[in-house]
């Protein structure tokens, strides 16, 4: 009665009670080639805008981001935004399998909102072998102004893009691929694009500059697309605050791993002697050792960094030890006013436990790489249309694999791999490392807790291991040698959405798979119709569009 009142006194005095829209940020980005050297051998680069690594986008929770992405390559071409959900629109990911591509000398526009998410994330383009060659960058979320965040605002928010770099163009690397060779050992490892030192073998110009007595948030993110990597900074510890989307316990850390597909947030205070200091990025869990620094300058400084440059910790025992210390911030507000605590995973009931164990394998005669025995492919319909139109029987079936690895793991099948959930049931979701090598998994579309690691194989036994209580929620989580991981979400998001390794080699040769959710509904409740500027091929090219939802 009150509200109703409320309502006519609007209207009396000409006024609206709809709710007034979030804010929008409009780019344009011209995606072109263009010759880069980061490790001082001449290359073709993906650019935006002209700039290697591309722009970085700065965003507060709610906006809605829109992209016109112009490209001018001579190759099809997307983005995906790696974090971000997509809240019931999986239209706007940005993966063979839910959007058609960008065609040479056509362009497309993004629209997505960032909604109910804050934190530290990146983008870069998903088709081919492309992101071997750049064009990918940063992605923040910040808090609105009303939200609280449990430290005091920094003197200035760095972005760090760690990662891997090869120096055989994106395409030479997709031929030795499709011929069934690998790619080989990376050539080196980046930050922001460069190595640190320029052909002389002097110190590049520094990167960041920080006052005497301040405290900066580092935004550090894993790019890459093999290596897990350490990072560290010269004398300074490192306090740990926010991970993938989640605010953190607040730890000090004098180094930290990140592995493939990972963003950190941490916060460094300027108290050392005024003089330039290295960060230092270095390889995990190789043979060999790969290094790349960057400088950081204490402002007016004119003294040179000291050379004795950070060892990087030894073995993985030391790594999992790390991860053990993550804790999720109970107490502390996310994008929303009430704290990250009060959703209580741990008191869910499992619905469904799904075990991937990854293999490798030859299919007629060439390296193919799977999860419970299937190598996805990709098809020329994206899975997401095929099924929004009705003809995903001409495109593709629906759980060619079973929720447990088969029992001849040297067996590799070929074709698109999409897993159906059922809308809204908490799953288990274990990932088996039987490799000697690491490995790193993301799913779109979702954030999900890592609430189990160990060593060996998974059984249900090792549940009695598990943290179920302030698991840092995030969206990418990593598999050591001959271990298991185990995550835990619930899909409420509906979409067609990508289960893929985030070493991209062997995501290239099919270690990947999509789960669809789809709500029986069909309502605008829960998933956004396909939008009208939606570029259509394959199966779906000339077909009538479908009803839209209510």
């Amino acid at each position: 009665m009150l509200r109703a009142a409320f309502v006519v006194l609007l209207s009396l005095l000409g006024l609206s009670a709809v709710r007034a829209e979030d804010p929008y940020l409009y780019f344009t980005w011209k995606v072109t080639y263009g010759t880069i050297s980061p490790l001082g051998v001449p290359q073709q680069g993906i650019l935006i805008n002209g700039e290697f690594p591309g722009p970085n986008i700065n965003s507060t929770t709610n906006n809605n981001i829109v992209i016109n992405v112009y490209n001018n390559l001579d190759e099809p071409f997307l983005f995906t935004w790696n974090g971000i959900q997509q809240r019931k629109n999986s239209w706007q990911d940005g993966t063979a399998g839910s959007n058609c591509p960008i065609l040479p000398g056509k362009n497309f526009t993004y629209h997505f909102q960032v909604k109910d998410q804050i934190g530290s994330f990146v983008y870069f383009p998903t088709l081919g072998m492309q992101r071997a060659a750049g064009g990918f960058g940063g992605l923040r979320v910040n808090s609105r102004l009303l939200i609280p965040v449990p430290f005091d605002d920094p003197a200035d928010d760095f972005t760090v893009l760690i990662g891997d770099w090869n120096t055989k163009s994106h395409k030479i690397l997709e031929k030795l691929l499709d011929a069934g060779r690998t790619i080989g050992r990376p050539a080196g490892l980046l930050i922001n694009g460069r190595s640190g030192k320029n052909g002389a073998g002097k110190d590049d110009p520094p990167l960041f500059t920080m006052e005497a007595k301040k405290t900066y948030r580092y935004r550090i993110c894993n790019i890459g697309m093999k290596l897990s990597l350490n990072f560290r900074i010269q004398s300074h510890s490192m306090m740990l605050v926010e991970m993938d989307g989640s605010h953190t316990v607040q730890n000090n850390y004098d180094s930290l791993d990140i592995h493939v597909g990972q963003c950190l947030s941490v916060l460094v205070t300027a108290n050392q002697s005024p003089r330039d200091y290295y960060m230092v990025t270095s390889s995990r869990f190789t043979k060999y050792m790969l290094t790349a620094t960057g400088i950081i300058r204490y402002a007016g400084s004119t003294t040179s960094p000291l050379q004795d440059i950070p060892e990087a910790p030894a073995g993985w025992a030391w790594s999992f030890n790390q991860w053990r210390s993550f804790r999720w911030n109970l107490t502390a507000s996310a994008a929303r006013p009430n704290p990250q605590g009060s959703y209580h995973y741990g008191n869910i009931d499992i619905t469904r436990t799904i075990r991937l164990v990854n293999t490798i394998g030859n299919v007629d005669g060439k390296r193919r790489y799977a999860l419970n025995g299937v190598s996805h492919q990709d098809t020329d319909t994206p899975l997401k249309l095929a099924e929004y139109y009705g003809v995903a029987d001409k495109v593709f079936k629906y759980d060619i694999i079973s929720d447990e690895p088969p029992a001849d793991r040297a067996q590799i099948k070929l074709a698109p791999n999409v897993v159906n959930t059922t809308f809204r049931t908490f799953i288990e979701i274990v990932f088996e490392n039987p490799e000697r090598s690491m490995q790193a998994y993301h799913l779109d579309g979702y954030s999900f807790f890592p609430i189990g690691m160990g060593h060996g194989k998974w059984t249900p036994a090792s549940r009695r291991t598990y943290n179920l209580l302030d698991a840092v929620s995030r969206h990418t989580i990593q598999v050591y040698q001959r271990s298991w991981s185990a995550v835990m979400l619930t899909f409420d998001n509906a979409g067609m959405w990508n289960l893929r390794s985030e070493l991209w080699e062997r995501r290239y040769l099919g270690q990947q798979l999509y789960f669809t959710v789809q709500s029986p509904a069909r309502s605008l409740r829960d998933e956004y119709n396909m939008p009208d500027n939606a570029l259509l091929c394959g199966e779906v090219a000339n077909l009538p569009k479908p009803p839209s939802y209510v």
